[in-house]
């Protein structure tokens, strides 16, 4: 089918069009729908349908179809070809055209507001809403108001219920489109949507809401007076709806505020932290400018009337709660709870508390008395208001401090908002411990936003890291709430052991569990002298009770409460400390007094404990009893966690000025360090922590959880610290520990992957050494072994036996990996060292990869162990070095390539050559990251004199490297992200950096990149074409610049050359300049992208001025219309002209031209795409 007959009488376009045309197109899309929903033939049906869309003007069609198909279907995809012709025509249709398919949209949604095709309606509204936009920058003030008008009157409810209903709807639709977070795409740029969202902001948004709220109110009346649900009940939901979705609108003008200094209560207002939260809670600030909107207009005290009448009505009938309007009214108080910022005056926060206070009064009714709303809700009753409840505290906990949150209660309660936050808690989490393990119920989600709650509360307010301080209150409620949610964790625990429910508590990993235990430390932290001992009583009563019923009773139960105190102590005596040096948590340095004696400090108590209890692990018969895998992990998490903290902390402690606390907690801090630095306890437990993390790794093997804990975590978090390590290395468990890594074939048992990890984390550990030959010393003697080993197994005679043989190649497989650790560990200071052990090696790196060529697996090892020794040596290298290495590393690509070019054959099954195609992206994506290595040198280089000379030339060694490989980059292995994604980094970062050496590749390597750069360009991810578009802009800048000053630049590469049959190709910038042209033009691509591609056009202009010319006449020529005719010329000439565009490339000129390309692109792309 091609096409549709253009417009007949009323709709835009270029003239009449029959009856019967009108409805033989009718019938055929009628028959298309009716077959997709049979699944007849539904391929040809979809053709059909996409035939209507792409048609040139099938308005008159289209709206024949809306207002005489008797086919719902055909009726919506109608309505979907009238947007998508008009979003592509928009810039030749005529002023009246435009105003006259929005009029149409919005009269046929109003004229068929009773339809009970409901989507059909939605899909129309939302059409006139997106063309709406389209026009908006180009409507006059007076033209917007008449479609506004009209929908004014709709929405009074002048016409009627269901027209009201209709005229909201369609507010709504165009609310959506204006927030760029839910606005369709029209291939304009990011500034277009930007400057509509603003107008509307500015203009119309305080109005619509204004029209949203007289629409509920208007109906309030007759909902009350009804018995049963009348259609006013549709529009008043529909107005809650749209109030909400302006509120959650982002406000960004007329509001002065900032995150950090909006004025709520007497306290200030909460930071925004970054603390993870599983509720979500959207902060209102919409500036003084709506404050007689919302706040003096009384109408949230309605809103909240509105609620309570419909509750007290309908209080027999459960269903009642999950009704629409019910559900809608309830949201939209508690994003009245979020209201923030400027909107309320600076009286220290007297309209912001009267603002909280009839909302908070009218919500604690959905969840006071908590045992009563619990109950009510186990025997039946609707959780969803109580959830809600749960979060309009959540709300007005993020707006207030934590003073504040508790006095709002005490006005009309005998007791504080954080009393009612604790017993709502503790009645949620009894009934978490009567129903364990039942998951994903109403009780989960209660106690997930109730610890946001607390989280919103508690977390740090200002820049000190310290915890807000709650009133004394609060304090005993925070401590009561801590203690009971203990006793449901450790019945948890022993409850998942002996229900017959499926559980999988047992299996939750630490991470798993993480973000709900960081919010258990918060409330702990909140009531610390309570909850620190509390935990230290409950730890020893458990060590105990093993030590007593040892050999008698099974320890199971208690053993499970003993590994989830571990994870919960661990959390409250400890901050994580990924990407920063953790300090003693706020409460804990403020609360306890500098003078308390270490055996009486409830953290030292807690934490001497657990360690006393871990120490038990190093008795075999203790270990086979107690220390399961699981928990032991437990273990080793708590000291990984716990150490970076508190173990041998460095003297220097920052100095502390002003209150009095503060200098309580510089003594408190002082306190604890003391105890467990290296004069005191440190020395000891560091030593515990050491053989503790040897025994998992050699008394547990093939627990590879545990052994990744001890690895990545515990022993990665002492080697970081300098300070530890310098006691670290003097100790005799861990010189064992490196003599067995080093001598004995144990640790080769562990996972190759560990191995890698331990040897990194042991070489790093060389810091510790004061002597910087005793570094070096030391690193040659923990992998002398492993450099002789390769050795000596490359020069056997019978060597391509004795390699085949599984153990072989497996002990093969990790002495590659702890090479690759050590390498991967390099420092200045051990550097020497490190050069030496690959140096040794690389000769038997070469031998092996000819022997292994057919183990993909070995052939990776060896290729990332080159990869980590260039990557940490190169910069250090000095000439000779550098010369020999880069030697090394042509050589190991040629025997790559020679063994890799043709071994994938399309011979192969799918699996197999699935299989062959991933080993080849990760032997590739190495070699290209060994490449990069390979540049850093020319970028960086710490060496005393310069690698020319040696003859050595980086740019010329890489691009003859990417010679090498680039006939193995297919194009089906850049379908491989991260390979893709490398592969253009490299091509860009060659391109920008070392253009002038780019003609040295011959002219098939030449063809297949820019083949290669030919596929980016047309790539779905938006890096992957930005890094091809600079390297056009690279490629194209050089030439032009060197055939400017008279030189050849890319020859004959860019002149084109002859092909097999004798005839003259394009030149490679000619082709790219119509690629990127018809691109720009034609195809799909993010606006993002337009920056970009204009700074690769205009060099690729200035080298092809006469295609430029007559690609532009081509395209003017195929324009049949004549006013679109003179448009595009005009366009084309003001592109490479506009704006006082001149022929250099300076950065100045780039500017220009990409406001230029903006500016083409918005005029002529639109009806370009309909030709």
């Amino acid at each position: 089918m091609q096409g549709f007959p253009e417009r007949g009488g009323s709709g835009p376009g270029p003239g009449p069009i029959d009856l019967a045309q009108l409805q033989a197109t009718m019938h055929t899309i009628e028959l298309a729908c009716t077959s997709i929903q049979m699944h007849i033939n539904p391929a040809a049906a979809e053709a059909t349908i996409l035939s209507l869309c792409q048609s040139p003007q099938p308005y008159q069609a289209c709206q024949f179809i809306l207002e005489n198909s008797q086919v719902p279907n055909a009726r919506f995809q109608a309505a979907a070809a009238i947007r998508d012709a008009a979003i592509r025509e928009w810039g030749f249709l005529t002023a009246d055209d435009r105003r006259s398919l929005i009029s149409f949209c919005l009269c046929f949604v109003m004229q068929h507001a009773s339809s009970p095709e409901g989507y059909v309606l939605g899909k129309v509204s939302s059409v006139a809403a997106q063309l709406m936009k389209r026009g908006w920058l180009d409507f006059t003030t007076v033209e917007k108001e008449a479609f506004f008008n009209q929908v004014n009157q709709a929405v009074l409810g002048i016409h009627g219920v269901d027209v009201q209903y209709t005229g909201v709807n369609f507010l709504e639709s165009l609310v959506s489109e204006f927030s760029p977070s839910t606005s369709s795409a029209m291939c304009l740029p990011r500034e277009f949507h930007e400057q509509c969202r603003q107008s509307l902001e500015i203009n119309y948004l305080k109005m619509f809401y204004c029209w949203a709220r007289d629409a509920a109110i208007s109906v309030t009346n007759r909902i009350m007076e009804s018995k049963s649900e009348v259609p006013e009940v549709k529009v008043c939901n529909a107005a809650l709806r749209l109030m909400l979705q302006i509120l959650n609108w982002d406000f960004r003008l007329n509001n002065n505020s900032t995150k950090a200094s909006i004025n709520v209560f007497s306290s200030g207002a909460r930071l925004d932290t970054d603390s993870s939260k599983r509720s979500e809670c959207t902060l209102v600030r919409p500036g003084p400018a709506w404050r007689d909107v919302l706040i003096s207009s009384g109408h949230i005290g309605w809103l909240l009337n509105l609620y309570a009448a419909l509750r007290q009505k309908f209080s027999r009938e459960g269903y009642w709660l999950d009704c629409p309007i019910a559900v809608s009214a309830r949201k939209l108080i508690v994003q009245f709870c979020s209201l923030t910022g400027t909107i309320f005056l600076s009286d220290n926060g007297q309209m912001h508390e009267h603002h909280l206070l009839p909302l908070l009064s009218g919500i604690i009714e959905w969840i006071d008395p908590p045992d009563a709303v619990t109950k009510a809700i186990e025997d039946g009753k609707s959780e969803s208001e109580m959830l809600d409840g749960c979060r309009a505290l959540f709300s007005i906990a993020n707006v207030t401090t934590p003073f504040v949150f508790d006095q709002l209660l005490k006005s009309i309660r005998p007791f504080g908002t954080l009393t009612l936050l604790s017993t709502l808690m503790c009645g949620v989490v009894k009934v978490l411990m009567s129903k364990y393990p039942e998951e994903e119920t109403w009780s989960w989600e209660a106690r997930d936003i109730l610890l946001d709650t607390w989280t919103a509360l508690l977390v740090p307010l200002d820049s000190t890291g310290g915890n807000a301080l709650l009133p004394p209150e609060g304090i005993n409620a925070a401590g009561s709430l801590f203690t009971l949610i203990v006793e449901s964790e450790l019945k948890a625990a022993t409850s998942a052991l002996t229900d017959d429910v499926d559980s999988d508590y047992l299996l939750s990993s630490i991470s798993a569990m993480d973000e709900r235990l960081s919010s258990y430390a918060l409330i702990a932290r909140a009531a610390i002298h309570v909850t620190i001992p509390f935990l230290t009583r409950l730890f020893s009563e458990r060590f105990s009770r093993l030590n007593q019923g040892r050999g008698i009773i099974d320890p199971t139960e208690t053993l499970e409460e003993i590994y989830s105190l571990l994870l919960i102590a661990g959390h409250v005596l400890a901050d994580e400390g990924e990407g920063e040096t953790p300090l003693v948590p706020y409460a804990i340095q403020t609360y306890f007094p500098d003078n308390i004696e270490a055996d009486e400090h409830p953290v030292i108590l807690l934490s001497s404990s657990i360690i006393r209890f871990a120490e038990q692990s190093l008795d075999p018969e203790m270990r086979a009893y107690v220390f399961s895998p699981r928990l032991l992990e437990a273990v080793i998490w708590f000291f990984a966690r716990w150490s970076h903290t508190y173990l041998m902390h460095p003297e220097e402690i920052r100095e502390v000025h002003g209150q009095d606390h503060q200098l309580q907690s510089l003594q408190s801090r002082k306190g604890l360090h003391s105890f467990f630095r290296e004069h005191n306890q440190g020395k000891l437990v560091l030593d515990i922590i050491v053989r503790v993390s040897i025994t998992t790794l050699m008394s547990y093997p093939g627990e590879k959880d545990l052994q990744a804990l001890t690895c990545y975590q515990l022993l990665h978090a002492l080697v970081r610290q300098k300070h530890i390590c310098v006691h670290l290395v003097a100790l005799d468990s861990w010189r064992n520990l490196a003599n067995a890594f080093a001598n004995e074939k144990n640790l080769f048992l562990l996972n190759t992957g560990h191995q890698r990890s331990l040897a990194q984390t042991l070489v790093h550990s060389a810091s510790g050494l004061r002597n910087l030959e005793a570094s070096n010393q030391y690193i040659r003697d923990l992998m002398r072994h492993m450099a002789t080993y390769l050795g000596e197994l490359s020069s056997k005679n019978d060597l391509k036996i004795v390699a085949q043989q599984p153990d072989i190649i497996l002990l093969v497989s990790c002495v590659l990996e702890r090479l690759r650790g050590a390498a991967s560990a390099s420092e200045p200071r051990t550097q020497k060292a490190i050069y030496e052990l690959g140096f040794s090696v690389l000769n038997p790196v070469l031998v092996l990869l000819e022997v292994y060529k057919h183990e993909s697996a070995v052939v990776y090892l060896l290729l990332k162990f080159v990869v980590a020794w260039v990557n940490g040596q190169i910069i250090y290298l000095e000439a000779h070095e550098t010369a020999l290495v880069v030697d090394f590393c042509m050589r190991l690509l040629q025997l790559y390539s020679s063994h890799n070019i043709g071994k994938i054959s399309l011979s192969l099954s799918s699996s197999l050559l699935s299989e062959a195609k991933t080993e080849m992206y990760k032997d590739l994506r190495a070699l290209l990251q060994l490449l990069l290595s390979l540049c850093s040198k020319d970028l960086v280089d710490f060496s005393s004199d310069s690698i020319e000379t040696q003859g050595t030339n980086i740019s010329q060694v890489v691009y003859f490297g990417l010679h090498i490989i680039t006939p193995l980059i297919s194009l089906d292995l850049l379908k491989y992200p991260k390979l893709c994604h490398d592969y253009f980094a490299l091509l860009s970062h060659l391109l920008e950096v070392y253009p002038e050496t780019v003609a040295q590749l011959n002219s098939e390597a030449f063809t297949h990149v820019l083949g290669t750069l030919d596929f980016g360009l047309h790539h779905q991810d938006a890096e992957i074409i930005d890094m091809c578009l600079r390297s056009l802009k690279a490629l194209a800048s050089y030439h032009y610049k060197e055939t400017g000053s008279g030189k050849t630049g890319l020859g004959l590469h860019a002149a084109g050359l002859k092909d097999s049959g004798g005839n003259l190709r394009e030149g490679i910038l000619s082709q790219f300049l119509r690629a990127l042209l018809q691109l720009l033009l034609f195809e799909d691509y993010s606006p993002d992208l337009v920056s970009s591609a204009a700074d690769a056009l205009l060099p690729l202009i200035l080298c092809e001025q006469g295609l430029y010319q007559r690609l532009g006449n081509e395209l003017i020529e195929r324009q049949a219309n004549p006013t679109l005719r003179s448009r595009l010329a005009s366009a084309l000439q003001s592109l490479i002209s506009a704006n006082q565009l001149s022929s250099t490339l300076d950065r100045i000129n780039y500017q220009r031209f990409r406001k230029n390309l903006s500016n083409f692109l918005i005029e002529v792309r639109g009806f370009l795409r309909t030709m």
